[in-house]
């Protein structure tokens, strides 16, 4: 099964979206946003910039 995002409202009234693997465990959260078309935005901009992400290790950073 594919994953999904979930799109809500938290507490402070505000968008967010998380997104879940296909067994319903979440995997990512998004920041919180002042609209919905702003939280689709996020999605979006995820989707266009996650297949060519790097992992960059923060422990690892040079001083």
């Amino acid at each position: 099964m594919a994953g999904k995002f979930e799109i809500y409202k938290d507490k402070a009234d505000k968008y967010r979206f998380r997104l879940k693997a296909g067994n319903g465990e979440i995997i990512a959260v998004g920041e919180a946003y002042e609209s919905k078309a702003s939280c689709m935005n996020g999605i979006e901009s995820v989707r266009r910039h996650a297949p060519d992400a790097h992992v960059v290790d923060g422990e690892r950073a040079a001083p």
